[in-house]
């Protein structure tokens, strides 16, 4: 396995750039590595548990997940890895199921390249959300 940048960096700044003024939300960007650490099928569902929320602040925070999961589709489908990329809801079980039936799938070889990835694009999220965070990101109150 070699490095490759893959705009991460680019890709991490646009993104905390366009959730920054929406309050608490960039804060998730240092919660997103701790699901990295226990497969990308916890990361990728962190989203749902999120979007499933009647309180309007934590959807925004579910919407930011995506949105990160979705730029992450796209940078490793320059590597050639395929991950699933379908909206869905927290409360389809089936089609939950099959994403991540589809994410243990991966070949050994495709996960670690695949955490690899994910783990150094949360590392920019946070940098540029260190760089970028107003007063309310800092998130500590959340479940």
């Amino acid at each position: 396995m070699t490095w490759k940048p893959y705009n991460l960096d680019q890709e991490a700044q646009r993104l905390v750039l366009s959730f920054r003024n929406k309050e608490g939300v960039i804060g998730q960007s240092h919660k997103m590595r701790i699901p990295v650490a226990y497969g990308l099928e916890r990361f990728w569902g962190e989203h749902l548990r999120l979007l499933g929320k009647n309180d309007a602040k934590e959807r925004e925070k579910g919407k930011y997940w995506q949105s990160v999961w979705q730029e992450f589709v796209k940078i490793m489908k320059r590597t050639g890895v395929e991950l699933p990329a379908d909206e869905i809801s927290d409360r389809d079980t089936d089609k939950v199921e099959k994403v991540a039936e589809k994410l243990w799938s991966l070949s050994l070889d495709d996960q670690k390249i695949c955490l690899s990835v994910l783990t150094q694009f949360c590392d920019s999220l946070v940098w540029w959300t260190q760089r970028y965070k107003k007063v309310g990101d800092r998130d500590d109150d959340d479940e």
